[in-house]
Protein backbone atom coordinates (compact mmCIF):
# COMPACT_ATOMS: atom_id res chain seq x y z
CA UNK A 1 0.00 0.00 0.00
CA UNK A 2 1.24 3.50 -0.72
CA UNK A 3 1.06 6.54 1.66
CA UNK A 4 1.93 10.04 0.11
CA UNK A 5 3.25 12.85 2.60
CA UNK A 6 1.81 15.91 0.77
CA UNK A 7 3.00 19.44 0.97
CA UNK A 8 1.75 22.42 -1.00
CA UNK A 9 1.01 22.76 -4.63
CA UNK A 10 -0.97 20.38 -7.32
CA UNK A 11 1.64 17.49 -7.78
CA UNK A 12 -0.33 15.21 -4.85
CA UNK A 13 -3.79 15.42 -6.64
CA UNK A 14 -2.18 15.09 -9.63
CA UNK A 15 -0.66 11.77 -8.61
CA UNK A 16 -3.77 10.42 -6.94
CA UNK A 17 -5.66 10.93 -10.23
CA UNK A 18 -2.99 8.42 -11.80
CA UNK A 19 -3.00 5.57 -9.53
CA UNK A 20 -5.63 2.89 -9.45
CA UNK A 21 -5.97 3.00 -6.09
CA UNK A 22 -6.05 5.76 -3.39
CA UNK A 23 -3.16 5.90 -1.23
CA UNK A 24 -3.42 7.11 2.06
CA UNK A 25 -2.48 11.48 2.27
CA UNK A 26 -0.74 12.44 4.80
CA UNK A 27 0.69 16.18 5.50
CA UNK A 28 2.56 17.92 7.71
CA UNK A 29 0.60 21.03 10.16
CA UNK A 30 0.26 24.35 7.62
CA UNK A 31 1.52 22.33 4.61
CA UNK A 32 -2.27 21.27 2.76
CA UNK A 33 -2.31 20.12 -1.22
CA UNK A 34 -4.50 21.62 -3.54
CA UNK A 35 -7.01 19.57 -5.10
CA UNK A 36 -7.33 16.57 -2.90
CA UNK A 37 -8.64 15.60 0.43
CA UNK A 38 -5.98 14.78 3.10
CA UNK A 39 -6.56 11.98 5.21
CA UNK A 40 -3.93 12.74 8.50
CA UNK A 41 -2.16 16.16 9.39
CA UNK A 42 0.66 16.07 11.59
CA UNK A 43 3.52 17.36 13.46
CA UNK A 44 7.07 16.07 12.77
CA UNK A 45 7.46 15.86 16.76
CA UNK A 46 5.12 12.80 16.52
CA UNK A 47 7.15 11.43 13.34
CA UNK A 48 7.67 8.06 14.98
CA UNK A 49 4.10 7.04 16.45
CA UNK A 50 2.97 8.44 12.33
CA UNK A 51 5.49 6.22 10.93
CA UNK A 52 4.34 3.49 13.34
CA UNK A 53 0.36 3.68 12.43
CA UNK A 54 1.23 3.45 8.47
CA UNK A 55 2.77 -0.13 9.40
CA UNK A 56 -0.69 -1.23 11.25
CA UNK A 57 -1.97 0.72 8.64
CA UNK A 58 -0.18 -1.93 5.97
CA UNK A 59 1.58 1.01 4.19
CA UNK A 60 4.85 -0.49 2.50
CA UNK A 61 5.84 2.47 0.18
CA UNK A 62 5.88 6.20 0.92
CA UNK A 63 6.26 9.09 -1.82
CA UNK A 64 7.08 12.51 -1.00
CA UNK A 65 5.20 14.91 -3.32
CA UNK A 66 4.96 18.54 -2.85
CA UNK A 67 6.35 21.61 -1.51
CA UNK A 68 7.71 21.80 2.22
CA UNK A 69 8.92 24.52 4.71
CA UNK A 70 11.13 23.69 7.21
CA UNK A 71 8.97 22.90 10.53
CA UNK A 72 9.73 24.49 13.61
CA UNK A 73 10.21 21.79 16.62
CA UNK A 74 8.97 22.28 19.93
CA UNK A 75 11.08 19.54 21.95
CA UNK A 76 8.53 19.62 24.64
CA UNK A 77 6.19 17.68 22.21
CA UNK A 78 8.67 15.02 20.76
CA UNK A 79 6.91 11.37 21.89
CA UNK A 80 8.78 8.52 22.76
CA UNK A 81 8.59 6.85 19.07
CA UNK A 82 10.07 9.65 17.86
CA UNK A 83 13.38 9.71 20.01
CA UNK A 84 15.03 6.89 17.79
CA UNK A 85 14.94 9.15 15.01
CA UNK A 86 15.41 12.18 16.53
CA UNK A 87 19.38 13.14 15.42
CA UNK A 88 18.49 12.04 12.02
CA UNK A 89 15.75 14.61 11.66
CA UNK A 90 17.83 17.69 13.56
CA UNK A 91 20.62 17.17 10.89
CA UNK A 92 18.13 17.44 8.38
CA UNK A 93 16.33 20.68 9.56
CA UNK A 94 20.12 21.40 10.04
CA UNK A 95 21.56 20.82 6.66
CA UNK A 96 20.84 22.21 3.07
CA UNK A 97 18.10 21.39 0.67
CA UNK A 98 19.84 18.15 -0.63
CA UNK A 99 21.00 17.08 2.82
CA UNK A 100 17.75 17.56 4.50
CA UNK A 101 15.69 14.95 1.78
CA UNK A 102 18.24 12.44 2.20
CA UNK A 103 18.12 12.18 5.69
CA UNK A 104 14.18 12.55 5.62
CA UNK A 105 14.46 9.59 3.00
CA UNK A 106 17.00 7.61 5.14
CA UNK A 107 14.38 8.57 8.39
CA UNK A 108 12.14 6.34 6.26
CA UNK A 109 14.13 3.57 5.05
CA UNK A 110 14.96 3.30 8.72
CA UNK A 111 11.80 2.89 9.55
CA UNK A 112 11.20 -0.08 6.84
CA UNK A 113 9.46 1.37 3.67
CA UNK A 114 10.39 1.59 0.48
CA UNK A 115 10.50 5.50 -0.70
CA UNK A 116 9.00 5.76 -4.45
CA UNK A 117 9.64 8.65 -6.77
CA UNK A 118 6.73 11.25 -7.82
CA UNK A 119 7.79 10.17 -11.57
CA UNK A 120 8.15 6.75 -11.24
CA UNK A 121 4.22 6.71 -10.06
CA UNK A 122 3.27 9.47 -13.32
CA UNK A 123 6.33 9.00 -15.73
CA UNK A 124 3.56 11.00 -18.11
CA UNK A 125 4.68 13.98 -16.15
CA UNK A 126 8.14 14.09 -17.59
CA UNK A 127 7.47 15.12 -21.06
CA UNK A 128 9.38 13.98 -23.57
CA UNK A 129 13.05 15.38 -25.36
CA UNK A 130 11.93 18.41 -27.94
CA UNK A 131 9.99 21.49 -28.57
CA UNK A 132 6.11 20.99 -28.60
CA UNK A 133 5.66 25.04 -28.75
CA UNK A 134 4.76 27.37 -32.05
CA UNK A 135 7.81 29.74 -31.06
CA UNK A 136 11.47 28.27 -31.32
CA UNK A 137 14.25 29.48 -29.42
CA UNK A 138 16.75 31.13 -31.53
CA UNK A 139 20.45 31.25 -31.39
CA UNK A 140 20.74 33.44 -28.70
CA UNK A 141 18.41 31.77 -26.06
CA UNK A 142 20.06 28.64 -27.01
CA UNK A 143 23.24 30.01 -26.19
CA UNK A 144 21.44 31.04 -23.05
CA UNK A 145 20.41 27.58 -21.98
CA UNK A 146 23.69 26.36 -22.07
CA UNK A 147 24.71 28.90 -19.65
CA UNK A 148 21.84 28.29 -17.71
CA UNK A 149 22.75 24.97 -17.63
CA UNK A 150 26.33 26.04 -16.41
CA UNK A 151 24.74 28.22 -13.72
CA UNK A 152 22.71 25.49 -12.19
CA UNK A 153 25.31 23.03 -11.77
CA UNK A 154 27.06 25.84 -10.33
CA UNK A 155 24.47 26.43 -7.73
CA UNK A 156 24.40 22.82 -7.23
CA UNK A 157 27.58 23.27 -5.47
CA UNK A 158 26.37 25.15 -2.80
CA UNK A 159 22.99 23.56 -2.61
CA UNK A 160 20.94 26.95 -3.67
CA UNK A 161 18.85 25.80 -6.21
CA UNK A 162 17.38 24.48 -9.11
CA UNK A 163 16.52 27.01 -11.69
CA UNK A 164 17.67 30.51 -12.89
CA UNK A 165 17.12 33.42 -15.53
CA UNK A 166 19.46 34.59 -18.07
CA UNK A 167 19.34 36.92 -20.58
CA UNK A 168 22.80 37.10 -23.07
CA UNK A 169 24.71 34.78 -21.15
CA UNK A 170 24.38 36.79 -17.95
CA UNK A 171 22.57 35.30 -14.64
CA UNK A 172 19.53 37.94 -14.85
CA UNK A 173 18.47 35.82 -11.20
CA UNK A 174 18.87 32.73 -9.19
CA UNK A 175 16.21 30.33 -7.54
CA UNK A 176 16.79 30.34 -3.65
CA UNK A 177 14.93 29.63 -0.96
CA UNK A 178 11.93 31.50 -2.23
CA UNK A 179 11.27 29.52 -5.35
CA UNK A 180 10.92 30.20 -8.68
CA UNK A 181 7.72 32.06 -8.72
CA UNK A 182 9.50 34.65 -6.31
CA UNK A 183 12.47 34.81 -8.39
CA UNK A 184 10.60 35.57 -11.70
CA UNK A 185 8.48 37.93 -10.03
CA UNK A 186 11.74 39.97 -9.12
CA UNK A 187 11.84 39.92 -13.03
CA UNK A 188 8.83 42.21 -13.53
CA UNK A 189 10.34 45.49 -13.02
CA UNK A 190 13.98 44.57 -15.03
CA UNK A 191 15.99 48.07 -14.16
CA UNK A 192 16.42 48.33 -17.76
CA UNK A 193 13.36 47.55 -18.86
CA UNK A 194 14.66 44.98 -21.16
CA UNK A 195 13.38 41.98 -23.09
CA UNK A 196 14.45 38.48 -23.65
CA UNK A 197 15.96 35.44 -21.76
CA UNK A 198 14.86 32.51 -20.94
CA UNK A 199 14.36 30.18 -17.74
CA UNK A 200 15.96 27.43 -17.35
CA UNK A 201 14.99 24.52 -14.93
CA UNK A 202 16.93 21.44 -13.79
CA UNK A 203 17.16 19.15 -11.26
CA UNK A 204 20.78 19.35 -9.36
CA UNK A 205 23.08 16.29 -10.88
CA UNK A 206 23.63 14.75 -7.82
CA UNK A 207 20.42 14.66 -5.91
CA UNK A 208 18.36 11.95 -4.70
CA UNK A 209 15.59 12.48 -7.30
CA UNK A 210 12.99 10.10 -5.21
CA UNK A 211 12.53 13.89 -3.84
CA UNK A 212 12.13 17.41 -4.83
CA UNK A 213 12.40 17.33 -8.28
CA UNK A 214 11.59 20.40 -10.58
CA UNK A 215 8.18 21.43 -11.78
CA UNK A 216 6.57 23.70 -13.64
CA UNK A 217 2.66 24.29 -14.86
CA UNK A 218 0.37 27.28 -16.64
CA UNK A 219 1.17 29.50 -13.62
CA UNK A 220 4.83 29.49 -14.70
CA UNK A 221 4.42 29.84 -18.54
CA UNK A 222 1.99 32.90 -17.08
CA UNK A 223 5.27 34.15 -14.58
CA UNK A 224 7.75 34.31 -17.38
CA UNK A 225 5.43 36.29 -19.78
CA UNK A 226 5.44 38.75 -16.87
CA UNK A 227 9.02 38.67 -16.29
CA UNK A 228 10.02 39.85 -20.38
CA UNK A 229 11.38 36.29 -20.86
CA UNK A 230 10.94 34.47 -24.18
CA UNK A 231 10.92 30.85 -23.16
CA UNK A 232 11.53 27.73 -20.53
CA UNK A 233 14.69 25.76 -20.89
CA UNK A 234 13.57 21.96 -18.99
CA UNK A 235 16.21 19.36 -18.57
CA UNK A 236 14.96 16.60 -20.19
CA UNK A 237 13.91 13.50 -18.05
CA UNK A 238 14.70 15.91 -15.04
CA UNK A 239 11.35 18.43 -14.73
CA UNK A 240 7.98 17.73 -14.57
CA UNK A 241 5.33 19.73 -15.80
CA UNK A 242 1.52 20.06 -14.93
CA UNK A 243 -0.66 19.47 -17.08
CA UNK A 244 1.20 20.00 -20.38
CA UNK A 245 -1.64 20.58 -22.74
CA UNK A 246 -1.91 23.99 -21.07
CA UNK A 247 1.15 24.95 -20.34
CA UNK A 248 2.04 24.31 -24.45
CA UNK A 249 -1.59 26.31 -25.09
CA UNK A 250 -0.28 28.96 -22.57
CA UNK A 251 3.33 28.93 -23.97
CA UNK A 252 1.38 29.05 -27.63
CA UNK A 253 -0.84 32.04 -26.19
CA UNK A 254 2.40 34.24 -24.84
CA UNK A 255 4.50 33.63 -28.47
CA UNK A 256 6.85 31.28 -25.76
CA UNK A 257 8.80 28.74 -26.13
CA UNK A 258 9.07 25.57 -24.38
CA UNK A 259 12.32 23.06 -25.08
CA UNK A 260 12.55 20.27 -23.26
CA UNK A 261 16.58 19.84 -24.14
CA UNK A 262 18.42 16.93 -23.35
CA UNK A 263 21.93 17.51 -21.14
CA UNK A 264 24.65 18.63 -22.79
Amino acid sequence: MLAIIAGEGALPAALVDRLARRPLILSLQDHRPDGVEVDRVFRLEKLGSVLKQLKRDGVTEICFAGGIKRPQINPLAIDFATMPYLPTVKRALASSDDGALRAAIAVLEQAGFAVRAAQEIAPDLLPPAGIPTRARPDERAQKDATRGQAIVNAMAQGDIGQACAVWRGQALALEGIYGTDWMLQSLRQRPDGGQGGVLFKAPKPTQDRRADLPIIGPDTVEAVAEAGLTGIVLEAGGVMVLHQERVIAACDAKGLFLWVRERG
